[in-house]
Parts: structure tokens; sequence; C-alpha cells
């Protein structure tokens, strides 16, 4: 029993979706070290032992099998004398419906199952398709302290803390899967000034590290007092294990001794969501590296230096691809940017593929007058060079089209949409220029690449160009990027009416033409790899537009 002290130890871990096995180790070797540290029990996140988002997973009766079985090894562990744990898995209950549980493993045994009550169904969540809600939970017992577990979503509505607080509960610990958006870190936190506020209870927030498909989990575990101070702060992008000591106060707990770091500001949270997106993509998905065009423009150096801080130069593969309209600018800008990353450089001319096509099809286009289709011939061609690498050597393609293109079209199926994973599809292309120059004064903490200047001034500073053309601009095509951008976010981030968007100066004529592009793109974002999401509406999981729409507004 625990008298009036005990030692907690938070696990920010860094699970894989389905690795069952290697997911039960990372909890076993977070309680030895948490054991070396004289802690009495472990906090993990939410869904540990499957990964989250498992999805569809869930409906596998085989997995829920699996993660129930290693949830039992685990507790049999538990023996020792050691710590318990608190661990997050999906579990099937005796009228053999899956929930979304965490489970109290102490003394060898399962001592408590809970249930999560309400499950989230917007934006990137949708656990409503595969597990079912449980009944309202009431606090544990661990070793004499009355411990309330709500999950993640439980705490964003007051219903289930206030629910715990009335049956007894001392001490509010949380396993979440938090997903990164821009300022998230914030919204958790004033979450739980609410609950802690509405209960007058500590609260411990446990959050999963790492990337997973289109999401980035980013740690920054933390804890708040019964008075709303912070007890604790964890890193984010990192694993780390939370020590922290407590002591009863009454009918509560107040934590003694809790680390507090300072967290990222908003640039380096972006770029260390990007990094550590592609990075776990690529590692999960066991490629050896990646491969990319390197054009001389900014969206591929800045990916080539994204992919370096991530992976390591050794690991990254650039491959520049001209064609008559490349300048001497863009070979020189690459090349300069391909050594300060220290990265692997070709040149593959794409002169006699392309012409090659041209000829091929000459007989059908004759009396036709040259338009995008010879231009994308070029982008297609590229396409086909790089896939071919990747099936030769294994590497992943990278995919480098920012958010503003993807919105409106500006790409090329097939050609420079093709890839494994894009991690700046979510960014504008004026956040693209703002974080290539962030990372040249930077050097956020645990990245692989170099520091100092990686993406030379000459790639940030010119005119942007496709060079699908003799002295083409993408402002042939398109507004400036910092209107076509603010526009994109009206439409895009806040759903906001042509005349809404109009009030901000822009002409009108415009927002209807951009909105146009938005709608009739659709078709190629749902051909598009996935990418690490950064603003609070993705293209993907967020944002859902079908593809076939004759919406327009006119108002």
């Amino acid at each position: 029993m625990i008298s009036d002290h005990f030692r907690l130890a938070v696990a920010q871990l860094n699970p894989t979706v389905g690795d069952v096995a290697g997911n039960a180790d990372l909890v076993r070797n977070a309680r030895r070290k948490a054991a070396e540290e004289g802690a009495d029990l472990v906090l993990s996140s939410e869904l540990v032992l499957a990964g989250y988002l498992p999805e569809d997973l869930v409906l596998k009766r085989a997995f829920v099998r699996r993660c129930m079985d290693a949830a039992e090894e685990l507790a049999r562990e538990t023996a020792d004398g050691g710590p318990a744990l608190v661990i997050g898995t999906p579990w099937r209950g005796s009228d053999e419906k899956v929930y979304n549980a965490v489970v109290l493993l102490d003394a060898g045994e399962v001592r408590a199952v809970r249930y999560k009550y309400d499950l989230p169904n917007y934006s990137v969540f949708d656990e409503k398709r595969v597990f079912e809600s449980g009944p309202l939970p009431g606090p544990v017992d661990f070793r004499g302290v009355r411990i309330g577990l709500p999950i993640c979503e439980d705490i964003w509505n007051d219903e289930v803390c206030e629910c715990l607080e009335e049956t007894g509960a001392e001490l509010l610990l949380v396993p979440n899967g938090s997903p990164y958006w821009e300022n998230r870190a914030e919204e958790r936190l004033q979450v739980v000034v609410s609950r802690v506020v509405q209960t007058g209870l500590p609260l411990v927030y446990c959050n999963q590290l790492g990337g997973q498909d289109e999401l980035v989990f980013d740690g920054g575990s933390f804890a708040l007092q019964g008075d709303r101070s912070l007890a604790f702060q964890m890193p984010q992008f990192e694993t780390a294990l939370g020590i922290s000591d407590w002591k009863r106060d009454g009918e509560t707990w107040i934590c003694e001794q809790g680390e507090t770091v300072k967290l990222p500001d908003l640039d380096e949270a972006n770029w260390r969501a990007c990094v550590l997106g592609l990075g776990d993509y690529v590692k999960k998905n066991g490629f050896p590296g990646v491969v990319l065009g390197l054009s001389g423009g900014i969206d591929s150096a800045i990916c080539a230096a994204m992919a370096v801080d991530a992976l390591g130069p050794d690991k990254v593969h650039a491959i520049m691809l001209p064609y008559r309209y490349t300048s001497e600018d863009s070979i020189k800008d690459a090349a300069e940017c391909a050594a300060a990353l220290g990265i692997r450089y070709d040149t593959v001319p794409i002169s006699e593929p392309v012409e090659g096509f041209r000829s091929t099809l000459s007989g059908l286009f004759e009396g036709t007058n040259e338009d995008t289709t010879e231009e994308n011939l070029q982008s297609r061609a590229r396409g086909v060079i790089l896939m071919a690498v990747s099936n030769k050597f294994g590497h992943m393609v990278m995919t480098t089209g920012n958010k503003s293109e993807m919105s409106v079209g500006y790409a090329t199926l097939y050609g420079d949409m093709n890839g494994g994973y894009n991690p700046i599809k979510d960014l504008y292309k004026t956040q693209v220029y703002h974080l290539a120059a962030w990372r040249n004064e930077n050097m956020p903490a645990g990245m692989l690449g170099p520091g100092g200047e990686v993406i030379p001034s000459n790639i940030i500073t010119k005119v942007p160009t496709a060079e699908l053309r003799e002295n083409q601009t993408d402002q042939d095509s398109l507004p400036p990027y910092d209107v076509l951008d603010d526009i994109l976010e009206c439409l895009v981030e806040e759903e906001m009416s042509v005349s809404e968007i109009e009030k901000r100066g822009h002409d009108r004529a415009l927002i209807h033409r951009i909105e146009h592009l938005l709608y009739i793109a659709e078709y190629k974002r749902r051909q598009a790899p996935p990418g690490v999401k950064i603003t609070e509406r993705n293209f993907g999981k967020d944002r859902r537009y079908p593809i076939t729409n004759r919406f327009r507004d006119r108002s």
C-alpha cells in the first residue's frame, strides 16, 4: 500500500501501428527504466499496444486478441514487485464488443479495466466506426490511491471527469493519442485547465509520440496541479520518460518534483513535425532511404533538407533531371543545395525520353498546337525515371508539392505527384519560403543534417518557376503566392464565403477562379500520396469534398 507518497513515470513512447510485440517491448523497457528510478506506477499513452490510430485493424478479431494477450503477459510480469502499469489497448468485453480501453496491471494481474466513454467522430477521428462507447467510469484503486483514468477525448467534455470526481477520484491520469497541428499544445493546455478547474483534481496528460501515416503525434506530455499550476512539462517531438514525485494533501495529491522543459516555437514545431512524420514513415515502412528530384526550386530543396534532418545524408539521393528549359541557375542551385546537405547527387537528362514520347504521339497530335500536354510530358518523364530508381534500389520517392499548388491543381498526375510521401503537403507556399529561411538560421534539436545555410539563398529569393517552357514563371498561371495563400486559407481552413473573402480586399473574379480550381483539382488530390498534417484542415482526413461537384458560391 502507498501511504502518503508515490513516484510516477510517464512513458512518452513511439509505437508502430500493428507491431503489438514491438510496442509491448517499448512498454517493457520503459517499465525497466522506471524501476531503476524507483517508480511505483508507469503511465503510457492511448492504445499504446495497438499503436494509434489503428483504424479498421480493430475489426480484426485476431488483432484485438493479440493486443489483449500482450496486456495479460505484461500483467504477469508485474508479479516481480516492480512498478504497476497503466496502458491503453483494444479490449473485447464480456459482451463481445470491442472497446478503446485502459488497463491497470499490478501484482501479476489485470487489476482494472476502464473503457473510453466519449468516442471522437470528427476531423481525423472516426472511432465510432470501430469501437463501442463504454459506460461512465469510476476510479480504480491503485495501492490505496483512487485514480481516475479518462481516455483522451473523455477530458474534452466535462461529463467523464465530473463523474470521476463525484465517485472519489483523487488524481486523474489521462492516456492520449492527440495528433499535432499548429497551436495544438495550447489547445490541450486550455482543455486540461478546464478539467482541473471543474474537479479541483491534479491531472497528468500522457501523449503518444511519432508519425503514423499523415498524422504526427508530438508528445509534449505534462501535468497540472490541483491549483492549475504546471507540475511538469515533457518535451515535444522526442521520446521521454518523465519522473515525478507525488505527495498526498488531504483528499488529493501534489506533485513535489517534476522537470519542466521549454516547448519549441511555432516554426520549430512545424519543422520538427514534418521531419518526424517523414522519418517515421520511411523507417516504419522499411525503406532504406529516399530519392527525390532536386530541381533547384524551393520545394524540392526544403524537402531534401527535411529528409536529411530525418534520416541523415547517407539515406538521401537527389537527382537533377534537366531538359532544354532547365536554366543554368537551377542546375547550379541544385548542385549547391546537394553539396550543402552532403547528399548523393546525380544528373539524368530527360531529353531522350521526352523526345521519344513526342515522336510516338506525333501522329495522334498532328494538326494541333503545343500546350500543357507537351509540358506535362517532361514532368511525367521525370516521374517515370524516379520511380525506376526506386524500383531498382528500394528507396522511396519523395513527393515535393506544397499545399498551395495541390489546392489549385498546379501539379502533374503521374509526374511530379509521383511518390510515397510528401513532408510539405500541408504547408502553403508562403510557409515553405518562411521555413526554408528559418532552417538556414536555426538548428533544431535532434536533427541529423548540418547546421548553417542548407538551402542556398538564391533558391529562396529567385522567382518560382516550373521550367516547363521558355521564360515560364508560376505567376503566369497563378496570382502572387501571398494573395493565393490568403484566399486559400479562407476557402480551405475557414470555409468562408466569396463575399466574406472579398471584404478582405481580394478581387471577386479571382476568388471565383481560385474556388473553381480548388474544386476541379479534387480528383488529383485523391490520388496524391500522404503527407504530414500541419494545419487544422489538411487534404485527406480533414477536408472531405466530393470529386463530382457542380456547386459554386455565387454569394
